[in-house]
């Protein structure tokens, strides 16, 4: 992409650190919105690829009129090189502010384990059993890297570290199903994407708010039935 880099690796002895918050904080990350906090804080999704697309369809169309390895090839392909790069900056940059700031102000952050790369497959199938909604799902699936979830829990990860918090990871089966208030587990509670509404107890909230509750609710029952009596009760949800 026209750029070197240098790594540096130094090693020296520092004091455990001390998180200055007391508070912990769930998050659900989507596409609707990047990453919704279970304090109601919601962060716009990521969008440099949707942006960028269509000039990258062009570059690449160019690319393919032109001779293979030629000189004006050459240029073309480095231009797409370029292009692809700057996509990457614009969500690392976007990442590294939403992480730096969670980080900052929470102590522990609970996320889905979720396997991105699972969630991100082809849906196109085979020849005899072919797949189903596979446009929509290829929408999908571009939505989803472009958020860059992986790169964001690997964010949090080290910067928690850094700051003295922790990050916990939980299965994420049935977060966004869950009524918070009496329990009940039912796929219709979540009515449409942005609408959580219990048809048991009559609870309301934005779904992916009431997904990221019920995310930090089972990590801190977690970590306290792991780490023993002493631990969750200094943290505040």
């Amino acid at each position: 992409g026209g750029h070197w880099y240098v790594a540096i690796q130094t090693e020296k002895e520092v004091p455990d650190p001390v998180h200055p918050s007391t508070t912990a904080v769930g998050g659900d990350r989507g596409v609707a919105n990047l990453l919704t906090l279970s304090d109601g804080t919601m962060f716009l999704p990521v969008t440099a690829y949707r942006d960028l697309q269509k000039k990258l369809a062009r570059e690449q169309r160019k690319l393919a009129h032109k001779v293979k390895f030629s000189a004006n090839w050459k240029k073309q392909k480095a231009k797409i090189t370029r292009l692809h790069q700057h996509i990457a900056e614009i969500r690392k940059t976007v990442l590294h502010q939403i992480s730096t700031a969670i980080s900052k102000n929470h102590a522990v952050v609970v996320l889905e384990d979720l396997k991105v790369r699972n969630m991100a497959a082809s849906a196109t199938g085979t020849v005899e059993s072919p797949g189903r909604n596979v446009r929509q799902k290829s929408g999908l699936n571009k939505s989803i890297l472009d958020q860059g979830w992986g790169m964001l829990k690997q964010m949090l990860g080290y910067k928690l570290q850094w700051t003295g918090g922790l990050l916990l990871l939980v299965d994420p089966a049935y977060t966004s199903q869950i009524c918070p208030v009496c329990g009940v587990v039912d796929a219709g509670n979540r009515k449409t994407q942005a609408e959580f509404h219990c048809l048991h107890c009559g609870h309301e909230a934005h779904a992916d708010v009431n997904a990221a509750q019920n995310i930090l609710a089972r990590g801190l029952l977690g970590w306290q039935s792991t780490a023993g009596h002493a631990g969750v009760a200094c943290f505040a949800a």
